[in-house]
């Protein structure tokens, strides 16, 4: 009988013999025996192939150094499994795609690790939310005396497919509009410093709601306020940094956008009976982005701003509210908006149609930032 690298093979009568039972290949490192048998089943469905590589195997069929290969793997977020036969050919093929990028000069060492580490963590944390809040909803047994493990193979074999392709899409679509933003950019400095509006929203008294609530209770309310929060930044034109239960991060490339999205946020809130208050601190200025994060004196002011906001406030910091005079989205003061009215009822012409007013706050310390000045920042009456 000869026998290929699969594990099938044909007899002297040509007949094809099966190939051996999953994780099945003689070796006692293929699997642990104390594995759930749907687990691996799931596994194998998953990622398309059985398990065949220790990691030792795998990278040197990928070409690659054990020390880098360990690199990427962790990067991805993967902990170490010694010499068990664990990996598959597509994670080979991983391995070999980017030392390829490496060994092409189109990728440095560091630059693929951080590719790696990128994709895993954002990935990761996808992941998680799908099978904590997606699928262990839809694989609730649907007939009594059914279990939950006979509902979920089909359903992942049903789902996996259309969950790849879309996933495909929204980042197809995430990068274009990124490789925008960056060509904009106009130089390469601000490709990576760049002046940016960012804004923390966060909830207030929420340790109090933690010890108040149930678990299911505090973790929809938490769900809720994502949810709110992520629509409100896309449909206005801002980008979503992070969440962090009871607090989003969000930038915009100018003032005007982030201004809008705080103060529809507010209200937004303040509608909502379940909803516990919120509070906005936003800082305009240069910022460092790295991975998908924001970084910089910028993002640490806002964050400050945030802790000492009112309820149902928001507050900005100076270069804020400067350019939001420069771009006639706020008056310098009231009294200038009323002299501007005047002047352009007497010639005749339509006053400014400032969005935003701003209210000049005590000046205050803030701790590692030294003496700032907030303003206040409102809805003009009439503005929407």
């Amino acid at each position: 009988m000869t026998v290929d690298d699969t594990g099938s093979g044909a007899d002297a009568d040509g007949r094809v013999n099966p190939p051996p039972a999953p994780y099945d290949q003689g070796d006692p490192q293929a699997a642990d025996p104390g594995e759930d048998p749907l687990t691996l089943r799931l596994e194998t469905l998953i990622l398309g192939a059985e398990r065949r590589y220790t990691p030792f195997q795998a990278a040197r069929s990928a070409g690659v150094s054990m020390e880098l290969a360990s690199r990427f793997w962790r990067a991805m977020g993967f902990a170490d499994i010694g010499q068990a036969k664990a990996l598959t050919e597509a994670d080979v093929l991983a391995l070999r795609r980017l030392a390829g990028l490496v060994e092409a000069g189109l990728l440095s060492e560091a630059m693929a690790v951080q590719v790696a580490r990128s994709t895993g963590q954002t990935t990761a944390r996808l992941a998680e939310w799908q099978i904590d809040s997606f699928l262990e909803g839809l694989t609730e047994p649907p007939e009594p005396g059914m279990t939950r493990t006979e509902v979920t193979y089909p359903l992942v074999e049903l789902l996996l497919p259309e969950l790849e392709e879309f996933l495909v899409y929204v980042w197809r679509r995430q990068l274009a509009a990124a490789t925008g933003r960056v060509v904009q950019a106009g130089d390469d400095e601000e490709m990576v410093d760049r002046r940016l509006a960012v804004a923390f929203a966060d909830l207030v008294g929420f340790t109090r709601l933690t010890r108040r609530m149930e678990e299911e209770e505090l973790g929809e309310l938490v769900e809720a306020f994502e949810t709110t929060a992520a629509d409100l930044v896309a449909a206005r034109g801002g980008r979503l940094i992070k969440t962090l239960g009871d607090e989003v991060l969000y930038a915009a490339d100018d003032a005007g956008t982030a201004a809008e999205i705080a103060l529809r946020l507010i209200e937004t809130m303040a509608n909502d009976e379940t909803m516990p208050e919120l509070r906005v601190g936003m800082a305009f200025g240069t910022v460092t982005t790295r991975m998908g994060d924001v970084f910089g004196t910028t993002v640490n002011l806002a964050s400050r701003l945030t802790s000492i906001a009112p309820r149902d406030a928001v507050l900005v910091d100076s270069a804020f509210a400067e350019e939001l005079i420069r771009t006639g989205e706020a008056p310098a003061s009231e009294a200038e908006a009323a002299e501007a009215a005047a002047a352009a009822e007497k010639e005749g012409e339509e006053p400014p149609a400032y969005r935003f007013a701003l209210q000049p706050m005590w000046q205050r310390p803030v701790r590692g930032l030294g003496v700032v000045e907030p303003w206040l920042l409102t809805r003009r009456d009439g503005a929407s």
